[in-house]
């Protein structure tokens, strides 16, 4: 699987939804996004269910929100996530 980082923690709003936006439509099956936020994307979420993509959200030790997503239902976003 290929990785798609999207470190969005110093942009400002709606820049991050708009560059996940971007990745979403262009990641291939086997793709994933990797977005590190300094709060959780609600909106953003919100649409990913309502399109059917798999996602993963963690909160980490430093109040870093890790939003794992990917369009194959199959891939165990969790075994991903290196935090």
């Amino acid at each position: 699987m290929k990785k798609i980082l999207l470190d969005s923690r110093e942009m400002a709003h709606p820049l991050p939804f708009q560059l996940a936006m971007q990745h979403l439509k262009e990641m291939k099956e086997n793709d994933y996004l990797h977005m590190v936020n300094n709060k959780k994307p609600t909106p953003l979420l919100a649409m990913l269910d309502e399109k059917g993509f798999t996602h993963l959200e963690h909160l980490d030790e430093q109040e870093t929100w890790h939003i794992l997503i990917s369009k194959n239902s199959t891939v165990n976003l969790e075994s991903l996530l290196n935090v």
